[in-house]
């Protein structure tokens, strides 16, 4: 069989390694979600409504995934406009003098379906190192004619680690973060 230009680049295509997608959070189908106890009656579900972030992910190569998110601290969302606002006072996120919280990874180890996303969480002026447990949900063309993926992570921090200690031990020092994530291939 003669190899055409067409059959060539195709038959080169198969042979190459798949390369690392770079993906842009969707806001509209992403949410940042936080769980706290509180004074152990119950537990307190919130969000943050403003946001961004971006990943990478490789299949063939998965300890190079990559993520980072920016969350507008004032975004606070927990279903109750006066708690809200003190929820931005300098009592917890103080978010005159910190506005933004940041996420920024520096490894990745698991499959490419499942695993530990380690990197560098910023709150309130504090960087600490964190581990979320990543779990991918699933990826593949949307009917829009873009590429999606999506996944979850979660982790668990104290707040006190960031300096935010007001209320304790009646409010617990940890909290869970939980991230549902779904991003559009650039």
């Amino acid at each position: 069989m003669k190899m055409t230009p067409l059959l060539l680049a195709s038959s080169l295509l198969m042979t190459m390694p798949l390369m690392a997608a770079d993906y842009d959070v969707d806001p509209a189908h992403t949410t940042v979600q936080f769980k706290v106890g509180h004074l152990g009656f119950s537990e307190l579900v919130g969000r943050f409504n403003t946001f961004s972030g971006t990943f990478s992910m490789d299949d063939a190569n998965p300890a190079a995934a990559k993520a980072s998110f920016e969350v507008d601290a004032a975004s606070v969302d927990s279903n109750h406009e006066a708690r809200d606002k003190h929820l931005r006072s300098p009592d917890f996120l103080d978010v005159k003098q910190y506005p933004k919280m940041s996420f920024v990874s520096s490894a990745y180890e698991g499959t490419k379906d499942k695993g530990v996303l380690k990197g560098t969480l910023t709150l309130h002026g504090v960087t600490k190192d964190v581990a979320f447990d990543l779990v991918k949900i699933g990826e593949g063309k949307d009917p829009w004619g873009g590429y999606r993926s999506g996944f979850n992570a979660t982790t668990t921090i104290k707040r006190s680690d960031f300096g935010v200690n007001y209320m304790l031990p009646g409010i617990p020092d940890e909290m869970s973060i939980n991230l549902f994530v779904e991003g559009v291939r650039k």
